[in-house]
């Protein structure tokens, strides 16, 4: 059958593919192998580096005895498809997806209403079913009669006629007209956003995808609507990790609002925004709970995100923590410099310029500007020997990097302020006394956990996970409560981020027990091996694999969470 992407086929087989080699401009027509789990991506593994590709390359390369595939999805071939990490054996293929219409225009404009082979009556009748699903979705959470539509209409595999050419008929118009007046815009722009809702929703399940015996997709949205759609089609398992809650990430940067609101699934009905805003929220909030029911099992990184997703329609019963994970082994010579610092601080406290560092993006979302701010704080209320260390990459929004030029200009810290872009943190992690992270949002940052393998404290924003990675009292099996290895602030707060900074730098055997918490907190509860086992045990019990009696992890496996196995067996 005729492709309905002119999409890249890349394959690996035995040997692992150099990073940095372009895939996309060497097409194949092989068949893709059938695998035991693809991971479906949205714009970043394997073509943009940190973040969620980092904790997905952890997951494939520590987890040999699994095959995998990659689904990545993106807007379109002008998009980076440079493998940047080289894929290991065990990948077998990469398969690129498409979400634009002008890279499946030739199939998604080729159809007529009349290649529908319906006549009006049924046109009309066709067009109620939508409508009917659609409001079934959003007043009642019921699921199947869409999943139905789109077995017969848009899967590759099973369709019987091309739902999308329905759009082009005066009965979808009228039906439309009839059904749908709380759009509250002209028809014309009313066909318009639904024509793009229906490209879109073309483009991730109208193609049939490679078998896989779980799909694990990173996000809602996009990738959880293709990992469900490719489980459903070959009649195999969806597994759902969020990372971030997506629809309140995308609802909240189309609103231009605070990133550390939260979102739930009425806010599309109640919120003062135009017409066309609230139809886009409806979209990713209704496709968010379109597809929730399909999981089997639904992770998530931090306790308070299943509370979160609750509102915007997850299901708590089949919702388990698997947290981010480091290989602290890793971070000993780092973790014994530290110590080592600690020592000499003793010793020599008053002579110390205190290295203060942010890690992250030099983007609006990261919070710089405020950081900067409190550093001015800090300066006149007589913290002179400060220095803060920026390290991130500063060419993804510049005109944010300038800004923030400006204003180390503006206040006079030249000399309490570094820019180093695109560095390699870990090699650098020791010269540092405290991680800074004034972000407005983040899920479970994998730099905080490096920060504190390495012994090393941190003040944070209260968003997402960092709460619970660092200021939280954690308690172990044996009941023992790890405290605290730095502090929490609102975001945006700059008085509350310079005071932190001196609660945690101010007293020295302060700052000696959060930097022993800090490296026993990852010791205790986010060890790489314990949380590879949950993946590889998970993906084995949804996708009816063999269960290995030593599975191939990088140390000893520890035992899965009780509650992790009971919410994926059958």
């Amino acid at each position: 059958m005729y492709s309905m992407f002119k999409t890249p086929l890349t394959r690996w087989n035995s040997n692992p593919a150099p990073a940095g080699r372009h895939f996309a401009a060497e097409p194949s027509t092989e068949e893709y192998c059938d695998v035991d789990v693809a991971i479906v991506m949205e714009s970043t593994y394997p073509y943009l580096k940190g973040g969620v590709s980092a904790v997905v390359h952890d997951i494939v390369t520590h987890n040999p005895d699994l095959s995998y595939g990659i689904i990545h999805i993106t807007w379109d071939s002008s998009a980076p498809l440079t493998d940047l990490y080289g894929m290991p054996s065990n990948v077998r293929w990469v398969r690129t997806v498409f979400l634009s219409m002008q890279e499946h225009k030739h199939d998604y404009l080729a159809v007529s209403v009349k290649d529908l082979g319906m006549d009006a009556e049924q046109r009309t009748a066709l067009s109620n079913r939508l409508f009917d699903a659609l409001y079934g979705l959003s007043e009642r959470g019921e699921v199947e009669p869409l999943w139905t539509l789109i077995d017969e209409g848009l899967n590759q595999r099973t369709r019987q006629y091309p739902l999308w050419a329905l759009l082009g008929s005066r009965e979808f118009m009228q039906t439309l007209q009839d059904r749908m007046p709380q759009l509250n815009l002209p028809l014309a722009d009313s066909f318009w956003i639904l024509r793009n809702f229906f490209s879109l929703a073309f483009a991730v399940t109208g193609e049939t995808m490679p078998r896989a015996s779980v799909y694990h997709a990173h996000t809602t949205g996009y990738a959880s609507l293709l990992g469900a759609a490719a489980a459903r089609d070959h009649g195999t398992s969806f597994l759902l990790t969020e990372h971030n809650l997506y629809v309140r990430d995308t609802v909240n940067t189309l609103l231009d609002r605070n990133m550390a609101l939260s979102i739930t699934a009425e806010d599309y009905r109640t919120f003062d925004v135009t017409a066309e805003q609230r139809a886009w929220m409806a979209w990713w909030t209704e496709m968010g709970r379109f597809c929730y029911p399909s999981a089997r099992l639904i992770t998530y990184l931090y306790p308070t995100a299943i509370t979160e997703a609750a509102r915007l329609g997850t299901d708590i019963d089949k919702s388990v923590v698997v947290p981010n994970g480091m290989v602290i082994a890793e971070f000993d010579e780092k973790f014994r410099a530290r110590r080592q610092v600690l020592e000499t601080l003793r010793q020599e406290s008053s002579e110390h310029i205190w290295r203060l560092v942010y890690i992250a993006r030099v983007v609006p979302i990261k919070g710089l500007m405020d950081l900067l701010s409190s550093m001015e704080l800090l300066r006149n209320h007589g913290y002179p020997n400060l220095h803060l260390d920026v390290l991130g990459p500063t060419e993804h929004v510049p005109e944010y990097y300038e800004a923030c030029l400006a204003k180390i200009d503006a206040l006079g810290l030249h000399d309490k302020v570094t820019i180093h872009g695109t560095v390699n943190v870990r090699e650098m992690l020791d010269q540092f006394d405290l991680l800074v992270l004034p972000s407005y949002n983040e899920g479970q940052p994998i730099v905080i956990l490096e920060a504190m393998a390495a012994g090393i404290p941190t003040v944070g924003s209260d968003v997402g996970g960092v709460a619970q990675l660092i200021s939280d009292d954690l308690l172990t099996t044996d009941g023992k409560t790890i405290g605290a290895c730095g502090e929490t602030v609102t975001p945006g707060n700059v008085e509350q981020m310079a005071d932190a900074v001196r609660t945690v730098i101010g007293n020295l055997d302060a700052y000696a027990d959060y930097a022993a918490n800090a490296r026993t907190r990852v010791q205790e509860f986010f060890q790489m091996h314990e949380v590879m086992s949950s993946y590889n045990q998970i993906y084995r019990a949804l996708g009816d694999l063999p269960v290995l009696a030593e599975p191939a992890l990088v140390k000893e496996a520890a035992d899965v969470p009780t509650q992790v196995l009971a919410a994926v067996r059958p």
